[in-house]
């Protein structure tokens, strides 16, 4: 495997990211570093290639025996599948997690079940993860904070996305690690894109999400998907609001256009924009998940 790649983020102190090489689909997917008195991850990963998040802390000069805390976002697997193998490998780090997702850590049966349901033919980028023992796991509950010594990490509930996700917050440098809160930005097209996958998305919720993040005044967003965002994080939040009502809507007026579930998908995935920047598989994969999402969504709504 080549040299891993860590990359600083110059407007946060002491905070670094890897590109875990997700899907193998470059600048998809990042683990962010905090090398802080207790030292930090924040996500994981798939679990696939999670070597390369140990071979990321240890080039910041964090020895696998001092990180302190792994700290998953929420509990789908593009973000807690590595946490497992993250936890064997650093044996005194304990696994902060919200209280919904932490029994998926512990018995990951069900989410693999799920994951495989909702991401179809992404599945192949995938490993099968490890179960993070329960005595490891500490959970958490909208406003808990972690003490990582010389800073804090409050976590707020941001349910929309997922029911357990929450984003950290860490007031000393106005940062916020955003989870799926915020959308998936898109380096390369300098642009955010909506992420709407089943089953729990909910539009109102997400809406709700954002403006948890606006509120708290953030100077730079740290995506997992993909990287920190610190010029204007407010227009950057105000265009993801603007971005996921136009995505629900197109997908609605398509349902009533062609009154067939499995049409709307099949458009969608037909005329998606990604596959010069994502590839074939990992675009039409992704926008098939975020169509049955939120036609999930509108059903929910309609019973």
């Amino acid at each position: 495997m080549a040299p891993v790649e860590v990359f600083e983020v110059e407007s946060a102190t002491d905070v670094y990211y890897v590109d875990t090489g997700m899907y193998d689909t470059p600048e998809y997917g990042a683990v962010y570093i905090v090398d802080a008195e207790r030292p930090a991850v924040v996500d994981t990963g798939i679990g696939t290639h999670w070597e390369r998040v140990t071979d990321a802390i240890e080039s910041v000069g964090i020895d696998l025996a001092d990180l302190e805390v792994i700290a998953p976002t929420h509990v789908h697997l593009d973000h807690a599948g590595g946490a497992g193998f993250l936890a064997e490998a650093a044996p005194n780090a304990e696994v902060y997690v919200h209280e919904i997702g932490a029994p998926h850590l512990v018995d990951p049966s069900r989410l693999v079940e799920g994951t495989k349901a909702a991401v179809g033919e992404q599945w192949q980028f995938y490993t099968d993860p490890k179960p993070v023992p329960e005595d490891r796991i500490t959970e958490l509950t909208d406003g808990d904070v972690i003490d990582l010594g010389d800073r804090e990490l409050t976590a707020l509930h941001a349910p929309g996305h997922a029911p357990h996700q929450v984003v950290f917050h860490e007031a000393a440098d106005a940062a916020v690690y955003v989870a799926d809160a915020a959308g998936i930005w898109v380096p390369e097209q300098d642009r955010i894109r909506e992420t709407s996958p089943p089953p729990n998305f909910d539009l109102e919720l997400v809406l709700e999400d954002v403006q948890t993040v606006a509120d708290l005044n953030p100077e730079v967003l740290l995506y997992p998907h993909f990287g920190p965002v610190d010029e204007d994080p407010q227009a950057t939040l105000a265009e993801y609001e603007q971005v996921i009502v136009d995505w629900v809507e197109a997908v609605e007026a398509r349902l009533e256009e062609l009154d067939d579930e499995d049409a709307v998908v099949e458009h969608f995935v037909e005329n998606n924009e990604m596959e010069g920047t994502w590839g074939t598989i990992k675009a039409s994969a992704e926008t098939g998940m975020n169509v049955r999402g939120v036609l999930r969504y509108l059903k929910s709504n309609d019973a």
